[in-house]
């Protein structure tokens, strides 16, 4: 049985530098009847294990450490016996939502992370966060962006950990390179395509963050 993708939305905090604003944020399960990974845990173990089901949750893989996105990873992997992958660059990130935790294994650019049909190969695209990572599957013609790449633009880059120039680098080295017709499902918002983003490569950088 081929992967499938689905999406669950689940609210609740993200917290930096001091603020904290109140987030929506998608959470992707890649996986078949049998087995799944869950790509960002955010805020609600819960849900997103009611989501799973029946399923064999194998990963939780983080495309970066912000809290919003990680928030519920260790809950959820204690519920189900999943490994969470994250990035080494963004652990620093991690430790300020989960100090007495750490992750189980570490994402490293070009690996391939294999769930009920779905092969997703790790892309390392660091600028919104060190160790901000996206994940494509050529198969399902889909990217996973996490806050990398959204309908319309880069993610934020105008707080710690973050710098303008290097998402660029990242957007148009990793993923405008990628097929046109590629879907880009983001960690927060409404999908795309890359072949829609990619037009607006320069007026993002005229635009600065």
């Amino acid at each position: 049985m081929a992967a499938r993708v689905e999406r669950l939305v689940t609210s609740g905090q993200f917290s930096l530098d001091g603020g904290t604003w109140d987030v929506d944020n998608n959470v992707w399960i890649v996986g078949d009847d049998h087995e799944a990974i869950v790509i960002d845990a955010a805020h609600d173990a819960d849900a997103i294990a009611e989501a799973v089901g029946d399923r064999r949750l194998t990963a939780i893989v983080c495309t970066h450490a912000h809290n919003d996105h990680i928030d519920a990873a260790p809950a959820l992997a204690e519920r189900t016996g999943a490994t969470i992958w994250l990035h080494p660059d963004d652990l620093q990130l991690w430790k300020q939502t989960h100090p007495h935790r750490d992750p189980d294994s570490w994402l490293v650019d070009g690996q391939v992370i294999e769930a009920a049909g779905a092969d997703l190969t790790v892309l390392h695209t660091p600028g919104h966060a060190p160790g901000a990572v996206c994940l494509y599957d050529p198969g399902l013609a889909t990217v996973f962006t996490g806050d990398t790449l959204f309908q319309g633009g880069p993610g934020a880059t105008g707080r710690s950990f973050s710098h303008f120039p290097t998402i660029i680098d990242s957007i148009r080295d990793r993923l405008l390179t990628l097929p046109p017709e590629t879907k880009v499902l983001t960690g927060h918002g409404d999908p795309t395509t890359i072949g829609a983003e990619a037009p607006h490569l320069e007026e993002w950088i005229a635009r600065g963050h």
